[in-house]
Parts: structure tokens; sequence; C-alpha cells
């Protein structure tokens, strides 16, 4: 077995491999860039290399440096893990040529599945079933609006070398296509350095089954069971669970020995992953091979009870595969949420900031973390928003999505918007419960997706005072009298009773509240609302009984920033300042970057007329591009910034003068 091994990597997925190698005595090396100097992953590592500046085409995609590091440091292997190099022929290729082992498949299966057009004709020939579309190399916009007519609406736009929703458009009818095409090429071409597109039947009510593979290098193929990844934003995936419900013993063996054909007919080694998209019928059609190991892998081998990273490792050295197909064997159900930095009231809009806050349920055989961070660190604009996996596992699919909403629960995270309150309104959401999946299921249960808040807004308010008030406590100074009141930080007075003054902050709206304290217990006074409460604070644990209902909830607070964590929600509210002014970021009709970012495209100049919805500049952040778009008609009177700067939130990108009209109806 390996002895040293490098891993081209960063984040959870170097971390989850250092965690195997380790186990397996094997020495890690790891790279990082500039803004990574610091991760966990580094910590992890028995050393590591400096590898560039903070973007990843100055670090972690720089194939030839990532080789000179594993000569220099004596690896014999490279592990890509998944993303970056972790598709590229052509590192593999040089790996190859440098005596280092590619813990993946071969150079020419990753050639043979990196271009979905070509992936596509040898699926067709080894006999693997197709979506209806266009997957050829003449690549001209006259020769894709024919075969666009051909293949029917709607449609879906998929970059040939894509991966991960990137370079993907849906296509309502032709009026929409020139403009999706365009997005689409250069969406692919900045990710992945290849414009060029497939054309496929764009089914409506399908979902997304995968299969794992394994192959080993004598030619021996497994599938060990099915993934059902249908719930996707953007169509990068959400939540992920294995087996996949409702799927007939039939479909799953029919589909597993598809997909073992698939990886048999390029001649594949190592893990590798098989898409379908599953139609209501019962058919399924060929979509993709990822050829690496997935994100979601996880809940594979919580349901498998095997480590896939030890299988790969094992594979690459020239073992046989573990088991043959009849000795794998599937026990209970698993599910994976994706923990993302992003704002999912805000279309998903990729976030950053410091993680000043990160509690996590506690792992066992039932509740796994994937993460590459831990509290302090930074998610920075230049990589994957993705802070951690949580996986869980139980006997049944019922007892698993419990487990899977108890533990989002436990997962608290301050300083940096996150889609965990969406994660649990959508695991505990009854079509979720009763398998109703579709690759369309956020849209179209977008209503319980995102509930309102579980607290009241007068009850958060006096929860948050007590939190506040037992904060301040906590920090009082030891008075040499340790009964003397003037030492407390409360509303005591002598010979008067006094209601201290509270304004929390919510939003854009200041709440005036009023406290009185006696003896063990306070008198909260919200508008003509009084609420009996008392309270213990233990670090960030709140006990509190507010007018005879006891509940407990935990919190942050941090330069009057206070965020309490309930029942999978938030309530974020600010102890208001008389310094803290609230200023329009711009003038009426500036349009400003909603999250930091580059930009990609202007698509107007100083002086045009613009409509409302128009896009007007087109930013890329996290790997994905945003349309910012016109609030109204009018006219363009000043741009900011041009194509390829960089910009921060909230700084004003184009100044319009609304039309007359517009402001009219606006009042």
């Amino acid at each position: 077995m390996f002895s040293k091994i490098l891993i081209a990597n960063r984040g959870e997925i170097a971390c989850r491999i250092i965690q195997t190698a380790h186990r397996m005595g094997i020495r890690c090396v790891a790279v990082y860039s500039d803004a990574d100097a610091n991760a966990h992953h580094v910590a992890m590592a028995d050393e590591a290399f400096h590898i560039g500046p903070a973007p990843s085409s100055e670090s972690y995609l720089r194939g030839e440096k990532i080789i000179e590091i594993a000569k220099q440091s004596g690896a014999q292997a490279v592990h890509p893990g998944y993303g970056f190099l972790s598709e590229n022929t052509g590192f593999a290729e040089a790996c190859e040529a440098n005596n280092l082992v590619f813990i993946g498949p071969p150079s020419s299966a990753i050639a043979a599945m990196g271009s979905k057009s070509a992936a596509k004709a040898i699926m067709e020939k080894a006999g693997v079933p197709l979506v209806p579309g266009y997957h050829g190399d003449d690549q001209s916009p006259e020769t894709l609006r024919k075969e666009a007519e051909k293949c029917g609406f709607p449609l879906l736009l998929k970059a040939v070398a894509g991966g991960g929703g990137k370079g993907m458009r849906v296509v309502e009818h032709m009026g929409e296509f020139d403009e999706a095409l365009a997005a689409a090429k250069r969406e692919a071409k900045n990710a992945f350095g290849n414009p060029d597109m497939l054309i496929e039947r764009y089914l409506t009510q399908p979902r997304h089954v995968e299969i794992q593979v394994f192959c080993d290098q004598s030619g021996n193929g497994v599938y060990l069971a099915e993934r059902d990844c249908s719930v996707q934003r953007r169509h990068q995936k959400v939540l992920e669970e294995a087996p996949a419900p409702g799927l007939s013993e039939e479909t799953r063996k029919a589909m597993g020995d598809a997909a073992v054909k698939a990886a048999q007919a390029i001649n594949y080694v190592g893990a590798g992953t098989v898409e379908f998209l599953y139609d209501v019928d019962g058919s399924f059609f060929f979509m993709e091979m990822n050829t690496r190991l997935q994100v979601e892998h996880p809940v594979t081998e919580m349901v498998t009870g095997q480590d896939l990273v030890e299988w790969q490792l094992k594979v690459a050295w020239g073992e046989p595969l573990p088991l043959e197909q009849s000795q794998v064997k599937t026990r209970g159900h698993a599910l994976e949420a994706r923990i993302y930095a992003e704002d999912p009231d805000q279309d998903f809009l990729p976030a950053t900031g410091n993680l000043r806050y990160l509690s996590t349920p506690d792992e066992s055989a039932h509740v796994r973390v994937d993460t590459g961070v831990i509290e302090g660190d930074e998610i920075s604009i230049h990589y994957d928003p993705m802070i951690a996996k949580l996986i869980v596992w139980d006997e049944t699919r019922d007892q698993a999505i419990n487990r899977m909403v108890q533990a989002l629960e436990h997962y608290r995270i301050a300083g940096v918007k996150t889609n965990i309150r969406f994660l649990h309104a959508l695991a505990d959401s009854q079509p979720f419960r009763e398998a109703d999946l579709t690759t369309g299921f956020i849209d179209t249960h977008r209503d319980l997706l995102f509930p309102k808040s579980k607290l009241d807004t007068h009850k958060a308010l006096v929860l948050a005072a007590g939190f506040v008030l037992e904060e301040r406590k906590s920090t009082e100074s030891v008075s040499t009298d340790p009964w003397s009141p003037f030492g407390r930080r409360n509303s005591w007075r002598l010979n008067s009773e006094y209601a201290q003054p509270l304004q929390l902050q919510v939003g854009d709206e200041i709440h005036e509240l009023k406290i009185l304290e006696k003896d063990d217990r306070y008198q909260v006074f919200v508008n003509d609302s009084v609420y009996s409460l008392t309270a213990k604070l233990d670090d960030d644990y709140l006990q509190a009984v507010v007018n005879g209902h006891r509940i407990s909830i935990h919190g942050n607070l941090h330069n009057d920033q206070l965020v309490l964590f309930y029942e999978g929600d938030t309530f974020n509210c600010t102890v208001y300042r008389e310094n803290y002014v609230s200023e329009d970021m711009a003038p009426e009709g500036g349009l400003n970057a909603p999250m930091n970012g580059a930009i990609v495209a202007v698509q107007a100049k100083v002086g045009d007329a613009v409509t409302a919805g128009q896009t007007l500049v087109i930013m890329e952040a996290m790997k994905m591009e945003h349309a910012i778009k016109a609030p109204a008609d009018g006219v363009v009177t000043e741009i900011f910034f041009s194509e390829g700067e960089q910009v921060s939130e909230g700084a004003e990108l184009i100044a319009i003068e609304i039309a007359k009209e517009s402001a009219e109806e606006a009042g």
C-alpha cells in the first residue's frame, strides 16, 4: 500500500481523504493557497506546501505545480478529490507521465466522459438508454437553433464539459433561446474553458437517480446501490438519500447493470457515478458519468457500511475490489444535507463572512458531519460556499428524516447566512416525507420551504432581552461586597423602582422594551404587553420561562449582534445604539452588488434607455453567475465598474434615472 499521498484539493473533501488515509497508516501531503494558510485540512495533514494566491486558477488548478510538489515531497500518488483537477484529462496524463499514481480512472476514461456529447455517443453504442436531444460537434448558433426546434421545448442547454449546474439553462420557448445560449456558453467557458453545448429534452417531472459504480484494474465492476438526488436548486444537489424511495428491485437491478455496462464500456477504474433521469413511467435515461468520487458518497457509505475512499486507495494500489456484486448489501436509509453559506430568501445568493459561532450536532452511529471548517474560519468568495455535509442514518426512511430534522436543529451558525432553516423546512415538509420527489421539488413547494418564523416577534424579543441581560450579568466585575447592588448592571435604583430601557432592532424596525428586575425574575414591557420572564444562561444555552411557557434556546451575542436558535429557526436582532444610523447604500434607481464577486459582463452603456427586468450587469461569485436587473424603466446615467473588476457587497454598480411614469407607479 502507498506510504504517502498528496491531496490535490482543499476543505471538506481533503479532510475526508486524510481521515481514511491516516486510519490506513498512509501519510498525507496537503497543498494550500494564500486564503487557506490556516485551513483545517492543512492542520490535519502530515505536511503542507503553499501553492499560490487565493484564486483557484492560480493555486488549486495549477497541475504542474502540484506534480512538482508531489515529487518533491516523495508522494507516490495524488488524490484529486472532487472539483478542481479531479476530471482534468491533462492532469491525469501528467501524473502518469511523472510516475505518480492518479487515484482515479485512466485519463482515457476521463476524456471519454469529459465531453457530455461524446459520452452520450459512447453510451448509445453500449446500449445505455439516452434522453432525446443533440450532442453533435457542429456548434454554430444556426445548427443549435434547428436542433432545439427538433428536440422540442422545454429543453435543457448543458455544457459538454460541465458539472455542478454550471453552464446549464432551462429554455421554455424559442424566444428565450438566444439569450440562454449566450449565458450558458459564457458561464461554461469561464468555468471549464469550453463553451460547447449539448441539447436535451427537459423532462417535466423527472427524478435524478444515480448509481455508485466501482471497477478494479482487472476489469471487474460492481454497483453499490443508488442515490436519489432529485432535490436541487440551480441544478445543484441540496439533499440526497440512499436508497432511492419507491424504486422496484427490478428497476434497481436494471439501473445498476446499465451503470456497470457504461463504466466497462470505457475501461473504467476506481469510483464513478452514473447519473440517470428517472421518469414517472419508470423509464430511465443516461444523463452523464462523473469520473470521480461524488460529494454525496457518504450516504452510500452509511447504507453499505463501506469506506469508498479506502476502496479508491486499494484499487489504485492494484488490489481487486473488496466485494463481489452478490456480497454488496444495504441496510437502513441515509440522508445528506449540504449546508451552504447562502441566502435562500434571496434566490440562494452565495454569502461570505466569518464563522464567529459554530456548534454542530454530536456525531454517532446515526449522525455524521463532514466539514473542512472550524469556528472562526472565513467563508471567502474564492471557493464553493459549502460549509459542511450533514449525514444521518436510521433503520427506515421516516426515522432517518426525523434524525435529519433533529440534527439540523442542533446545527447552529452565526456570522454568515446559511441555508439551515431552509433545509429544516425541506426535510420536515410533508411532500418530502411522502417522497413526492422531482427535480422541480423546490419550485413546486416553495411556500412550504420558506415558512414564517416559529417564534412570534414579541416572544422572541422577550427571549432576546433575557439573553442580553443574563449575558451582561455573566460579565459583571466582582464587587468586594458580593451583596452590594452597586456592582450590578441592571435597573436597580436607591429608594425607587426603575424600568431599564432596552432597544432591539429587527430589520429596519426598532423595538422599545422596558425591563423591571424583581428578585430572580424580570417583567418585560413590549408595547402594551407585559411578560413575566425568568432566565438562566449557561454559556450559549438559555433556559427561560415566559408567562408560564418553559422554553430553551441557544444564542450568540457578538458586538451587539444577537442570534437566537430555536428548532431549526433563527431570530436575528441588534442591541440598538444611537450611533447605528441606517443609510441607503445607493441613491434611488441605483443598482448594488448583492454579494462580493467579479463583474463578468456589463450589458448597458451610459445613456441607454432600459426597461424593468432588463439584465444590465452579470456578476460571478463562488463559480456561479448572477444577473443584476433594472428595477424600473429609466436611463443609465453612470456606470461605476468595468468587466473583470472585483466588487464588494453593497457597492453601487450602475445609476439609473427612473422614468417619471415608473416613479409615479411606484408612488
